[in-house]
């Protein structure tokens, strides 16, 4: 494998049939976040950098809850995947990639899951030594059928794909030979956060859990 290529990011996907896209509005919701998901049996999450609380997000979960693995997601700026790294992130994730975002994502050392939505996309990945792709936005750019003809080109491919996926097709994805977990918001519902009903997170948590047997 190419030395662009960060160690295998695919154990994170076998950590839990679903990883949660996580976006919190409040730092101080992210350890009990956490402590709902792994509760319900889901040992990662994706916190998303759309928030000024994310970076600091990051860095309690990884802090306090060690039996869970946190990740920085939409990371879009080089900056980005060093401030991350910095607060602690195991790994992290790009809706997509450019050639100035590779480097600075596979310079932290820290496991990547590039975005990509075409089959260019996805082989000019696999060409810098990528097997292991988020694709995304999962269901705009073909969903299921999309990713099962990419399985017959493209074999060596492995996917977690986002976007648009929760309870009702999550399973189909998951069918798909060439993916080993889908990721969703819908673990931790904004309304679920603001409420802090984190009883509920580990709820869906526990049902997410279920999806692999």
């Amino acid at each position: 494998m190419s030395t662009d290529q960060a160690p295998d990011p695919r154990d994170l996907l076998d950590l839990s049939p679903v990883m949660p896209v996580v976006v919190l509005d409040d730092a101080d919701s992210a350890v009990p976040t956490a402590r709902a998901l792994l509760a319900g049996g889901v040992r990662v999450m994706e916190i998303t950098l759309r928030t000024p609380a994310a970076l600091e997000a990051v860095r309690r979960v990884a802090a306090e809850v060690p039996d869970i693995v946190v990740g920085a997601g939409t990371v879009v700026r080089p900056e980005q995947a060093d401030q991350a790294a910095r607060a602690g992130a195991s790994f992290l994730v790009t809706p997509g990639c450019t050639d100035t975002l590779l480097d600075a994502t596979t310079g932290t050392g820290l496991p990547l899951l590039p975005g990509a939505a075409t089959v260019s996309e996805a082989m000019r990945l696999s060409e810098r030594g990528f097997d292991t792709l988020k694709f995304f936005p999962a269901e705009a750019s073909g969903g299921a059928a999309a990713l099962s003809a990419l399985a017959g080109p493209l074999p060596g491919l492995r996917f977690c794909p986002t976007g648009g996926i929760g309870t009702g097709n999550a399973a189909s994805y998951l069918a798909l030979p060439n993916v080993d977990c889908v990721g969703g918001s819908w673990l931790t519902p904004k309304d679920a956060l603001a409420d802090r009903d984190y009883a509920r997170v580990e709820t869906l948590a526990k049902e997410a859990a279920a999806l692999r047997p």
